[in-house]
Parts: structure tokens; sequence; C-alpha cells
């Protein structure tokens, strides 16, 4: 559950859960945080990082991005705000879990191949093309008298 709480807080740079689970994921997200500070060059701290997180892109984004904004900051990269509504459910308290220092790092995402949809958007050039190769009718009777 913490591993998906911040990967969704390092995605969105803030997400809004109860007091408990809040305080419990902190120092999960703050000591990813100072392995992305040790550089992108540490290959031990990516390689802990992506044991830790399961998700290459989301790693590639903490040690580019936020291990950057953060190198001069010695700690408290995350924050816990009240909020005064409870949630509807249960009546749980709220609490917004943040990233200090702005928003959520830019998440690169994998580039994609063309799919079929490209293949069926050609199909009318490709259409085009075949009618204008194949002999009409007028055609195809002059040849049949010849």
């Amino acid at each position: 559950m913490f591993r998906n709480m911040v990967a969704s807080l390092f995605t969105h740079g803030r997400i809004i859960t109860t007091p408990a689970k809040a305080k419990e994921a902190r120092p999960f997200a703050e000591r990813l945080i100072t392995l992305a500070k040790r550089g992108a060059g540490d290959l031990a701290a990516r390689r802990r990082a992506i044991r830790l997180l399961h998700d290459p892109a989301l790693v590639r984004s903490l040690f580019e991005d936020l291990g950057v904004r953060y190198k001069d900051r010695a700690g408290g990269y995350t924050r816990i705000l009240h909020l005064s509504k409870t949630r509807i459910g249960d009546g749980a308290r709220q609490v917004l879990f943040e990233l200090v220092e702005g928003g959520a790092p830019a998440v690169k995402e994998k580039v994609q191949k063309p799919r079929a949809a490209a293949v069926v958007a050609d199909a009318p050039a490709k259409a085009a093309a075949v009618a204008e190769e194949t002999p009409t009718e007028a055609e195809s009777e002059e040849k049949k008298e010849e």
C-alpha cells in the first residue's frame, strides 16, 4: 500500500489520505528522495529504488527531477496538511500529503509504436493508389475487343 501511495505522490505531487497512512508513508518517500539525491550515476541507489518502487519510468523521473530539485535540501521533502473535511463513507479525517517546493515532476511516458489505427488512417490513400492501378471497366472492354 505504501509503495502505491508514494508512487502516486511522486506522480501527482500531492495525494489526499488519512493521517495515519501519511505518517507511515512519509519515511518511505523521504528515503527514496534521499536515494535520488545521490545522483543518476549511482547505479546501486537506482537499483535499490527500482526494487522498492517497481516502476523504472517513475524511478527515472525520481532521479532526474526530484533528486536535482532537492539536491541542496537537507531533509523534509514532504509535508502533511490537515484538511477540515472528513471522508464521506466512514467519517475519517483527511490530510493532504504533498511534496514541498513545487508540484509533481513530469513522468516520461514510454514511446509506443504506431498501431493499427495508423494503418487504418492510411487506408484511403492506399485505396486510391490501388484504384489508379486497376483498369476501369471501359479499359477492360477495350482490351477484350482487341
